[in-house]
């Protein structure tokens, strides 16, 4: 169906809690691509905690012989019990000038899953370092712009905002926001970076460590604003990818 990437530009907003998810809220297969050009698994070191060793991962999608979609099918690995599978990314930041020129194949490959009915979620980390998935960005179905609605947070996005804006940077770009009323709105947001809103989740620090740190479960966790949110938002954003594949059709 899609291929989603989140980004941020400052602060932890939740980009990587946030993709996990969406990816274990989302109702098709879906694989989930870290993508972080800063290093350390978040999904090793945290849902995973450290239990298990790195096995294989982004820089050997990028470092494979196969063709950039056959290397993904080999590098990916499940979620067992579910039908979604992650790549995880790299292990330090000094393993980003492996991916220089690698992102351009590896957006052609994400394309290519779509029409064999996986979707993607992508986990961009924070904008502006080296290595960081331009091409992944630039094509992505829908691109997210992650941010808390803080005064920090707000001022760190919208030069971002602007470029993206400014230079049509991304194919469909908007925001996630993360924590409505702390104090802004996600209209007064939306308005204030010319960015559409597409989607949002409660601010839950304690549900949010359940995806970044493997914490286990707090009590009526499945029926938790928190996870009301994620649905919310996973069925939002169908939404919006639907009407965006509706007006492709039509241009």
């Amino acid at each position: 169906m899609a291929v989603i990437a989140l980004a941020s530009t400052n602060g932890a907003p939740g980009v990587s809690s946030t993709c996990l998810g969406l990816t274990l809220a989302w109702p098709r297969p879906v694989l989930l691509l870290e993508a972080d050009p800063r290093g350390l698994s978040a999904l090793l070191a945290g849902w995973f905690q450290g239990a298990g060793p790195y096995e294989t991962g982004l820089v050997e999608l990028a470092l494979s012989s196969l063709a950039p979609a056959d290397a993904l099918r080999e590098v990916a690995l499940p979620f067992e019990g579910t039908q979604a599978s992650f790549v995880a990314g790299l292990r330090t930041h000094t393993q980003a000038p492996t991916l220089r020129g690698q992102w351009e194949p590896i957006a052609q490959a994400l394309a290519e899953l779509d029409a064999e009915g996986t979707d993607v979620i992508v986990d961009a980390g924070a904008l502006g370092y080296p290595g960081s998935p331009g091409p992944v960005l630039a094509s992505a179905d829908v691109t997210l712009l992650t941010l808390r609605s803080s005064l920090p947070s707000l001022a760190g996005a919208r030069p971002w905002a602007d470029v993206v804006v400014r230079e049509s940077l991304w194919r469909n770009p908007g925001l996630l926001l993360v924590g409505e009323k702390r104090p802004y709105t996600g209209r007064e947001i939306a308005a204030s970076l010319s960015l559409p809103l597409m989607a949002q989740v409660a601010w839950d620090p304690k549900g949010a460590e359940f995806y970044s740190q493997g914490s286990r479960q707090p009590g009526s966790f499945e029926t938790s604003k928190y996870v009301r949110s994620l649905n919310a938002a996973v069925a939002t954003l169908q939404t919006v990818l639907a009407h965006h594949r509706t007006l492709e059709v039509r241009a």
